[in-house]
């Protein structure tokens, strides 16, 4: 359906809407933390491409979704990283929810966990 020299597109056997894509770089990874930047850049670019050819097609495709499940505990099943692009239709009954009970965060937290991830991602890892 969609291929260039690091990534492959096709229609999601299991899809959540008509027309769901997934993006499935040809490197594996089994993790976003395994994923090469350029093959995630590529992966971005495709799924932006891809949302925009949904986008014009006789579906009648109002709006998309990406996601992307990193681990277990997030909703991955299958172990070699890929992106979902979901097209979105009024009423179509999927969606992301927010618990009930989470409450807000105050400025101070949020602050201090900005720092912590702000340090985190600033270290060399290789």
């Amino acid at each position: 359906m969609y291929r260039n020299g690091r990534v492959t597109a096709f229609l999601d056997i299991h899809p959540v809407t008509r027309g769901h894509l997934l993006v499935v770089p040809h490197r594996h990874a089994a993790d976003l933390a395994s994923l090469d930047p350029q093959d995630a850049a590529a992966m971005a670019v495709a799924a932006r491409d891809l949302a925009a050819a949904l986008r014009r097609t006789p579906l009648g495709v109002e709006g998309i979704n990406l996601h992307l499940a990193d681990g277990a505990v997030a909703g991955q099943s299958v172990f070699h990283t890929h992106l979902h692009v979901i097209p979105r239709y009024t009423g179509d009954g999927f969606g992301f929810r927010r618990p009930l009970g989470v409450a807000m965060s105050a400025h101070g937290d949020l602050a201090a966990l900005a720092d912590q991830i702000r340090f985190q991602a600033g270290r060399d890892e290789s």
